[in-house]
């Protein structure tokens, strides 16, 4: 499609659909691998569960262990095809990208151009970059404190596999949002929204707002557990500063 041929409103439709097809068939496929790899994928999913899974033994925490149960008939094979779709999204997901911004470019100035390709290729990265902070940090902190912790002796947890998979896929979501903080800032900076003057100055509540954000999202009474979530947060606003205050510089 040449960036200066006018097409008519039928004819963009149709490439769209065209493109919809394609990125459909691309998730089928991947989803379809997804699957029937199975057992090395949920051998990763599954590591944060065992004590040897490498951000314990560097943390040096005490031995534990976490048994996971099914409690219903269609429960594995559900969270199996959940799972199949979750990973091929993710594999499909730079095509998807790719053809979205390539039926959307050409309605776009060179200088919008430039900008909106920096800006999803990095919202793609920072996003990718939550879900490995909260695959090997977060993610096991907070299964570690919520799955060893009990009111009573006489309680003992069984967790199942379904509740194991609803936290894991909710809190890569929460944390590949989270990690775009700075793209988001860069988009308000560029737009004259927001000034690092603001953010320097405000620095205090937005510690205090982090370490709430990281005691909700691991709610643990461990101050060390709690520290190493603030931290990748607290090093996002840092960041954030630091590109608002490049970004008024280059805007003159």
């Amino acid at each position: 499609m040449a960036e200066n041929e006018e097409l008519s409103f039928w004819e963009h439709l149709d490439i769209l659909r065209s493109i919809i097809l394609k990125v459909i068939i691309v998730c089928g496929a991947c989803t379809l691998l997804a699957f029937y790899f199975k057992d090395p994928i949920f051998k990763i999913i599954l590591a944060p569960k065992d004590h040897g899974f490498i951000t314990y033994k560097m943390l040096r925490t005490e031995s534990f262990g976490i048994s996971l149960i099914n409690t219903g008939l269609t429960e594995q094979f559900l969270v199996h095809v959940k799972v199949a779709v979750f990973v091929g999204i993710l594999c499909a997901s730079p095509y998807i990208i790719y053809q979205l911004y390539k039926f959307i470019s050409p309605a776009l100035y060179a200088r919008e151009r430039k900008y909106s390709g920096r800006i999803v290729g990095s919202a793609y990265a920072m996003f990718f970059m939550g879900n490995l902070v909260n695959y090997f940090l977060i993610f096991p902190l907070t299964l570690r404190f919520l799955g060893t912790y009990s009111v009573s002796p006489e309680v003992q947890n069984m967790l199942t596999i379904q509740s194991y998979m609803d936290t894991l896929l909710m809190m890569a979501l929460l944390f590949g949002l989270v990690f775009e903080i700075p793209v988001i800032s860069w988009l308000l900076a560029l737009a004259g929204l927001l000034k690092h003057s603001w953010m320097t100055r405000y620095r205090k509540h937005a510690i205090v707002g982090i370490v709430i954000l990281a005691a909700v999202i691991t709610p643990t009474s461990d101050i060390f557990t709690l520290f190493i979530v603030s931290l990748p947060i607290w090093l996002l606003y840092e960041l954030s500063i630091l590109i608002v205050k490049a970004t008024e510089r280059q805007n003159g």
